[in-house]
């Protein structure tokens, strides 16, 4: 990698000459791991006149770390950093942090990571048995076609969408496949006013609950349930009621009244893998009418119903403007992509618009480009379908393992989805569990997160079969088990 001239500064202070505080930068940088070997160095005109130094005086350093085999020369090729430099430290200390006599605690006005998510393995791929959720399986991904159509979206003739600020606007092409695509599959019709773009699903989950709710006011969400809904109500300083769901998601007759919004996953409830029945979710939008409250629909996942076809959305159902539809294409495609929708009445959209503009004006035109090519020429279709046929075969293979070891499902969907929510035995604390599997190379996701009433149930863990090969499954089931005891 050629490294820049900018990067070296000159120390008024310094004790020695130029010659050597420029070898010191050098050495320095290589042992911080700024420089790396074989990275290229930057010329000794460059260098020189950067740090308003004589030509010479940079030369006569490169040549010192020459001779002492920090530097190499390659003929016309310039200055690279050796394989013989000295190798960065196996462990570095953070610098330190400055006291600027700052008092942060007095300077931040609201407190959002006392709110904040619940941990993650980063390194996850690295275990042979990750039963994790919400990540991809990059063997399932299209990445050819979806080169292409990055290398569409970077052509001349969609020049205008990568390179332009299209202030609050969304591209056009993207909004016009989802309405004629995407939510027809959901059963809801729109129009281009009554739907933004977001950067996922919980951006837009955010920027819901930031235009319709004030501090003070009350939400009810399932419990359990998904933890992101109760970090953006706490973060906005809602009173959180949480219902407990059954095997058709939230009852109706348990929303206590005064709660101005409910936060729902009634297609694919969150984790259970429950879905409301089309008796339920009729009863809930009368209940929305007669009370006077908003629902938000989150409806992740529904491309997944591989067992059964989908139920339709519950904002299909809507005759009166009270939901608001949440979806995403960061499950289906892959969690990086960050790139989800809102769906809602006009006068809702126009206030989330103005409110996303003074976030992020827009989503990256080129993601959204890209993702319109992908959508347009049938590879997104092409992708569910494998990845469905993928997933129905670990699913059956999870099931039969499960079986064989005698776990208990508490909850695993009609309609397929990615996952099992699981059950151990009454007295098994699940995060104890899921550390000592870790040192066995297995992981999987302790249930205790997805609850907001303490104390919470301690037996409850999902197992997720997105991203662990099917080859696997059996011996990572067989260690689970073997670990429940």
């Amino acid at each position: 990698m050629p490294v820049a001239a900018e990067g070296f500064f000159l120390d008024p202070g310094y004790r020695g000459t130029l010659q050597q505080q420029i070898q010191e930068m050098v050495l320095e940088g290589i042992r911080a791991g700024r420089l790396r070997a074989g990275d290229r160095m930057p010329s000794s005109r460059a260098l020189a006149r950067h740090l308003g130094v004589s030509r010479i005086t940079v030369t006569l350093a490169y040549t010192e770390l020459v001779a002492n085999d920090v530097l190499e020369a390659r003929g016309r090729s310039g200055y690279f950093v050796s394989a013989a430099a000295p190798a960065l430290p196996p462990a570095r200390s953070a610098p330190p942090e400055l006291d600027t006599g700052i008092d942060w605690a007095a300077r931040i006005g609201t407190r959002h990571s006392d709110h904040g998510m619940p941990p993650r393995i980063q390194d996850w791929h690295a275990y042979p048995y990750p039963f994790i959720y919400g990540q991809a399986d990059p063997t399932l991904f299209d990445h050819q076609n979806w080169r292409k159509c990055a290398l569409m979206a970077l052509g001349r003739r969609d020049f205008d969408v990568l390179s332009h600020d299209f202030y609050e606007r969304d591209d056009p092409m993207l909004v016009d496949y989802i309405l004629r695509a995407i939510l027809p599959r959901r059963g809801i019709t729109a129009r281009p006013d009554q739907i933004l773009l977001t950067m996922g699903a919980q951006n837009a989950l955010w920027i819901a609950a930031h235009v319709l709710l004030r501090p003070g006011q009350s939400a009810a969400i399932e419990e359990p349930g998904f933890h992101g809904f109760r970090t953006i109500l706490n973060q906005h300083g809602v009173a959180i009621h949480p219902v407990a769901v059954d095997e058709g998601g939230m009852p109706p007759e348990a929303i206590p009244r005064g709660v101005s919004t409910i936060f729902v996953t009634p297609s694919h409830h969150f984790p259970t893998n429950a879905t409301m029945p089309a008796i339920r979710r009729a009863a809930l939008l009368d209940l929305a009418r007669r009370r006077d409250f908003l629902i938000i629909e989150d409806d992740y996942e529904f491309e997944t119903s591989f067992l059964r076809p989908a139920q339709p959305a519950l904002k299909s159902l809507d005759r009166t403007g009270r939901v608001i539809h949440v979806g995403s294409f960061s499950k289906s495609l892959f969690p990086g992509l960050r790139l989800g929708y809102l769906v809602g009445a006009a006068p809702f959209i126009r206030e989330a618009r103005a409110l996303r503009v003074a976030m992020l004006r827009h989503p990256p035109g080129h993601i959204q480009r890209t993702l319109a090519h992908f959508l347009a020429l049938g590879h997104y279709d092409a992708l569910i379908n494998r990845m469905n046929t993928a997933w129905r075969r670990r699913r059956q293979a999870m099931s039969e393992a499960i079986a064989q070891h005698g776990l208990n499902v508490a909850g695993s969907g009609d309609f397929g989805g990615s996952s099992f929510w699981m059950r151990a035995p009454d007295g098994v604390d699940t995060e104890e569990l899921a550390a000592r599997l870790r040192q066995d190379g297995v992981l999987i996701e302790p249930g205790h997160v997805h609850f907001t009433r303490q104390p919470a149930p301690r037996n409850l863990y999902r197992l997720a079969y997105s991203s662990i090969p099917q080859a696997r499954i059996a011996e990572g089931i067989a260690r689970i088990a073997r670990a429940i005891g």
